[in-house]
């Protein structure tokens, strides 16, 4: 019986740390709801904005110790990446004013543009529970990655070089 409980316990530990965890990730190839947004500048950002460029969608919050653990890496992928076909949209789940959302951002260096997540496109894309939670879109507005969890710079590059070709 105690053997038992602490399988369960384990298990339950490891069920509820999956945002603190790197999980398999899902490969797709499903067309990309559209979605048109605000930015944190007040720009309108759609899906059809990137079509022709690898579009990460990374579901995060400021609250969320893996999600602050890959913005350094995503800011320097942005950096490297963007002149040759990489954009980043942050989506923020947090339930905080966009004013603070934009200053947070600021101060923590972010260069990639940030939007509130809504309800429709939390819906449309289906990020799951756990967050940080990543959609890398092709070039052809399709769905080719799905990632729970910190994604680090390598695996980024990595996608990217897959999918820019």
């Amino acid at each position: 019986m105690k053997k038992l409980a602490a399988v369960l316990i384990i298990m339950l530990a490891l069920g509820l740390g999956l945002s603190f965890t790197r999980l398999a990730a899902q490969e797709e190839n499903t067309p990309a709801p559209a979605f048109t947004l605000k930015d944190l500048q007040g720009n309108l950002v759609s899906l059809s904005d990137y079509k022709g460029k690898v579009l990460v969608l990374n579901f995060w919050a400021t609250w969320c110790p893996p999600c602050r653990q890959e913005i350094p890496d995503f800011i320097e992928a942005y950096q490297d990446l963007k002149s040759k076909g990489l954009e980043i949209l942050g989506l923020s789940v947090d339930h905080i004013s966009p004013e603070k959302l934009k200053a947070w951002g600021e101060s923590n260096g972010i260069n990639y543009p940030l939007a509130v997540a809504t309800g429709k496109v939390l819906r449309d894309y289906h990020p799951g529970e756990y967050i940080p939670a990543t959609i890398i879109i092709d070039k052809n507005s399709h769905i080719r990655h799905r990632h729970v969890g910190a994604m680090d710079k390598d695996t980024l590059l990595q996608l990217f070089k897959e999918l820019s070709n």
